[in-house]
């Protein structure tokens, strides 16, 4: 049953909301169970990610959302009583298998939170902290060019070029979120993890962060979870709808947002669940 009316006749401000056939697959999650002691958070995932693209998983809270998010870079590994069963690839290779170490895994990816969580330090340390510990950048022409880069990518470098010893925390929020994404970008990363990057941020700065998901697509992999429809709508290719640790139904957002086939993301997506 296609859909009509509120968000899903929407124009969508950055993507046309399909996904480009002509993208390789950059991770494969297959048939991925997860457990937190007896609990059962996923349950049979089976997803494709695509390069260079960004794939919106949707659902309500306690869905499975996260705890796939976290097991894209292995950060469920620090939880004790968490077990997983299933592989996830990247670029064709098990991310669990014995010749993969972790801490190397994990600067594949960058992540961004829900709130913006800058270091009480000035911006330039922000910045090139992640970089300068893991021996990416060694002389200081080197952690220049790295933090006007990253600043550049992350839309902020006009912003703060003049202030790059202040304290990161006396920017903004929007700014400060912004911050965080340079972080990010400062490891060269080649997927990034964004968990509701844009909950604490006021309309103006949730548009810049979108425009900003968009731009960065050109170049990086890009997963994000939110809860606003719209902002799945203007900034995804592929959308997945989570619901109960199970993910219900995946495919083109626009096909998602218009069409979907199972009836829970109908009632979803249309405001009746969740």
């Amino acid at each position: 049953m296609e859909i009509k009316g509120s968000l899903l006749e929407t124009k969508l401000s950055f993507t046309d909301g399909h996904h480009n056939p002509d993208r390789s697959t950059k991770m494969l999650v297959e048939n991925v169970h997860f457990w937190y002691g007896e609990k059962q958070a996923l349950k049979s995932i089976n997803l494709e990610i695509f390069d260079r693209e960004v794939t919106a998983f949707i659902g309500p809270s306690g869905c499975g959302k996260t705890t796939l998010l976290r097991c894209l870079n292995r950060m469920n590994d620090v939880h004790i009583e968490g077990r997983m069963e299933g592989r996830i690839l990247l670029d064709g290779v098990d991310i669990h298998s014995e010749e993969i170490d972790p801490p190397e895994l994990r600067q594949r990816f960058g992540w961004v939170a829900q709130k913006p969580d800058p270091f009480p330090d000035t911006i330039h340390h922000n910045v090139i902290y992640g970089a300068l510990i893991h021996g990416l950048v060694s002389t200081k022409a080197d952690q220049d060019e790295t933090i006007e880069r990253a600043l550049r990518q992350a839309g902020l470098w006009e912003e703060v070029k003049d202030r790059l010893h202040e304290d990161g925390t006396d920017l903004s929020g929007g700014q400060q979120q912004r911050l965080c994404i340079a972080r990010a970008l400062a490891m060269s990363p080649e997927v990034i993890l964004m968990d509701e990057p844009c909950s604490a941020l006021d309309p103006t700065a949730t548009a810049r962060v979108e425009q900003l998901i968009d731009e960065l697509r050109e170049h990086y992999t890009i997963v994000i979870i939110t809860h606003n429809l719209q902002q799945a709508a203007r900034v995804s290719q592929r959308t997945a709808f989570f619901h109960l640790g199970e993910m219900r139904e995946v495919g083109d957002t626009l096909d998602i947002m218009t069409d979907p086939a199972d009836p829970l993301c109908l009632a979803y997506v249309t405001g009746r669940y969740g």
